[in-house]
């Protein structure tokens, strides 16, 4: 496989993850289009671009990540362009083109986090889920297990900073975490599997 020689190739080369097993693949819906619909709408005619962010949430939500086929559908809905949508997906870290796992834990690395353990935190449970350190790093810092049932990714702020480390597992904030308060949650998590 040749590697993409431009932003645009590289953001919708497809970069396929174990995490897909647990989200549907992308398909336009008559649902999906009513609901992308209504976010435009609440933007005044001429402005509807101002809804490929709202879209993409939408989209992210429902299938854990925005795939290159995507693209052309969210800007159309918008009457936005590709390359349009593709900017505002490659300048939020928060926006995910590869599929995360089941459970998705980002793990604080500003400096109150850090200062309280994070960085080895952070090693510890890419340890305990199998994911090499090194894979969190590049355009998409989240590495996924093989089994695709985790995903790990070192984030700036949870906001939460007078109580780190701090990590977030989906939408769930887990405060001054310690390794054996990361075996508990895993096993936790594990089990709702």
């Amino acid at each position: 496989m040749t590697e993409p020689t431009d932003a645009i190739s590289a953001l919708t080369a497809k970069r396929p993850s174990p995490g897909e097993k647990y989200y549907p693949p992308f398909k336009p819906t008559a649902e999906l289009e009513k609901e992308a619909q209504r976010l435009v709408n609440m933007y005044p005619e001429g402005k509807e671009q101002s809804a490929v962010l709202p879209i993409i949430h939408l989209l992210q939500e429902k299938f854990g990540y925005i795939c290159p086929e995507s693209l052309p559908w969210i800007a159309e809905q918008c009457k936005s362009t590709e390359i349009h949508v593709a900017g505002i997906v490659s300048f939020y870290p928060g926006i995910h083109t590869r599929c995360p796992g089941k459970w998705h834990i980002r793990v604080c690395r500003t400096i109150a986090c850090s200062l309280s353990g994070g960085e080895e935190l952070l090693r510890y449970i890419c340890e305990k889920v199998g994911i090499d350190p090194a894979e969190l790093d590049g355009a998409e810092p989240m590495g996924v297990s093989a089994d695709g049932l985790w995903s790990v990714e070192p984030v700036e702020c949870l906001a939460n900073c007078g109580f780190g480390p701090n990590i977030m597992v989906n939408d769930t904030l887990h405060s001054r975490m310690n390794k054996e308060k990361v075996d508990q949650l895993l096993a936790d998590y594990a089990a709702k599997a």
